[in-house]
């Protein structure tokens, strides 16, 4: 799941979405200082359904923590709908587990096969029909494995870190 991108979230200090009070029952919204939010509204952002949170500017104007809440006059929250919100509290309650880590690493590993397939030429068949377009695969395939095996014995990192073309442009000059 993607993180909280809020700006309070990515500076790492403040009130977060996280620490709101949210109640869906109810319709409400409570900051960590204890005040509710005035409105509730419904909407669509980006094509999907969400829900805005809105504090009074009266309630945010001279509240102690402001500066920990927002920059503005008053703050605003959008919220996912309940169902949503509810699964992705579970995804990433899910994500700190042992079996969720482990599926991604596997995930880690077949993405990373495929960027070294793709990076030896293995993006567009070279034969037409499926039979040799398969032999073309396997090939590639025991091609890869030699690679790597070649590199497990001599010791040498498979991915090296990529080099931009405006680096490549400054190490090409600077030579």
């Amino acid at each position: 799941m993607l993180a909280d991108c809020s700006a309070q979230a990515r500076a790492g200090k403040g009130y977060a979405r996280a620490d709101f009070t949210i109640d869906y029952d109810t319709r409400t919204v409570t900051c960590p200082q204890g005040r509710k939010a005035t409105s509730w509204t419904p909407c669509t952002q980006y094509g999907k359904p969400a829900i805005v949170a809105t504090f009074a500017t009266s309630d945010c104007g001279p509240c102690p923590a402001r500066t920990l809440c927002t920059t503005g006059r008053r703050r605003q929250l959008s919220l996912l709908p309940r169902e949503l919100a509810e699964a992705q509290t579970t995804i990433r309650a899910a994500e700190h587990t042992l079996g969720f880590q482990a599926d991604y690493a596997r995930r880690a590993g077949v993405e990373g096969t495929i960027h070294q397939a793709i990076s030896h030429g293995a993006r567009r068949a070279r034969y037409r029909g499926l039979p040799k377009t398969r032999l073309d695969h396997i090939f590639m395939a025991c091609a890869l494995n030699l690679l790597r095996l070649e590199a497990f014995w001599n010791g040498t990192p498979l991915d090296r870190r990529r080099t931009s073309h405006l680096s490549r442009l400054e190490l090409g000059l600077a030579a």
